[in-house]
């Protein structure tokens, strides 16, 4: 039986460690059902995260006080909403994406091969991640540093559990989608022809969305767009700037990049936990998990745990990926991995199309994100252009 005494803070405390993957996989085999103040019951193995994503009816997505389109509601709710936000991410969609797309990363590893010596989250992924996001909506440019930045700042307030903050960077976030809902009302019928008007015109149940759910919808997709797939990008070039074989072998068969990425992000997952709630009393694990019980799935041990996968830290990208929970799993899989499939692919095929060799920088080391997040706060990089 796991000891619930050792909590899962003793994670959240050690993620600044050169490895923090390794801290997850401890408490997977230590303490898999650990519980503390900070996550109340924390789930690290792939079994007992899979038992929750299979039972929504048991562990539901409805967590937060605040209104979270789709992801933190529960069917018949869920399902509605989420049948408006999936076609926003279907393979026309994203078709129509990939040149505008592949036209930021092009732009951005040129400039990247030109600066060779750079903190490359900065630089590249961070920039990339905001460009996107803003095509993608429709957008002005002029927002690219703004998004950053709001990211930044929900993060650093989500660590430290700072409500004030949390409340000022939302309420930051609800007055730009305001002004841009705005603009577009003001505009009428020659309103730009983008993502974001068509999801104005959506309907559930035959009524408008609210601008509460607009926002929700918009904050979701932001938050996850610019800050996970800023996060992905690090985590996967920093990889490759350890194996340079994989590097070439990438750089030759470009085919083999969605592999790779899955693989990857598997090992060195840009996510670190989603929550849920108990509707009821349950036992998993050897433990008994009362009703109303905060829950936190912790995707990175369960996407190393050798129940579930061979050589679970080897990295072997022709493994079947069936199992990886990097999308989630489920009626809550993430209805954006196409777009952030599409995303980490174009920009890997530019960047390494523009590079020769990236290598880890020989003076500077790189700087590990702390719980919640994962992945780099900055990454030094030295670029060989072609």
């Amino acid at each position: 039986m796991s000891d619930p005494s050792r909590t899962a803070t003793d994670a959240r405390g050690d993620t600044s460690a050169a490895h923090p993957p390794a801290v997850f996989d401890e408490m997977r085999e230590h303490c898999p059902i650990a519980h503390s103040d900070a996550t109340g019951w924390s789930f690290f193995r792939h079994r007992d995260v899979m038992r929750a994503l299979q039972d929504p009816e048991t562990f539901s997505n409805a967590v937060s006080r605040h209104l979270s389109v789709p992801n933190g509601m529960d069917p018949p709710e869920h399902t509605a909403y989420r049948d408006i936000v999936t076609p926003y991410f279907d393979d026309d969609a994203m078709a129509t994406f990939e040149l505008p797309l592949r036209r930021i990363a092009r732009d951005l590893a040129g400039n990247a091969v030109r600066h060779p010596d750079g903190e490359f989250i900065a630089r590249f992924c961070a920039p990339f991640a905001a460009q996107a996001q803003c095509t993608f909506l429709g957008w002005p440019n002029s927002l690219d540093a703004q998004l950053i930045d709001w990211v930044q700042r929900n993060m650093a307030a989500t660590r430290t559990q700072d409500r004030d903050a949390l409340a000022s960077v939302a309420a930051e976030f609800r007055e730009l989608v305001a002004g841009l809902l705005r603009a577009r009302r003001t505009a009428g019928a020659d309103a730009p022809d983008d993502n974001t008007t068509r999801l104005m015109r959506e309907r559930v149940d035959g009524a408008p969305l609210s601008d509460e759910a607009l926002v929700s919808i918009l904050r979701n997709w932001t938050m996850g767009e610019v800050g996970t797939l800023a996060a992905s990008l690090g985590i996967i070039v920093a990889f490759l700037a350890q194996r340079p074989d994989i590097q070439n072998e990438l750089r030759s068969k470009p085919a083999a990049i969605p592999d790779a990425v899955e693989e990857i992000l598997r090992l060195h997952g840009p996510l670190p936990s989603n929550r849920r709630r108990t509707t009821r009393e349950v036992e998993i694990g050897g433990q008994r998990i009362p009703a109303g019980s905060r829950i936190t799935v912790m995707w990175p041990a369960a996407n190393r745990d050798p129940e579930a996968f061979d050589e679970a830290t080897t990295y072997r990208p022709d493994r079947d990926q069936s199992s990886n929970l990097l999308w989630g799993y489920g009626i809550h899989v993430c209805p954006g991995a196409p777009l952030a499939r599409l995303e980490l692919r174009v920009a890997l095929e530019e960047l390494l199309a523009a590079t020769t060799t990236i290598e880890h920088h020989p003076e500077h080391a790189p700087t590990p994100q702390t719980y919640p997040a994962t992945g780099f706060a900055t990454l030094p990089l030295r670029l060989h252009g072609r």
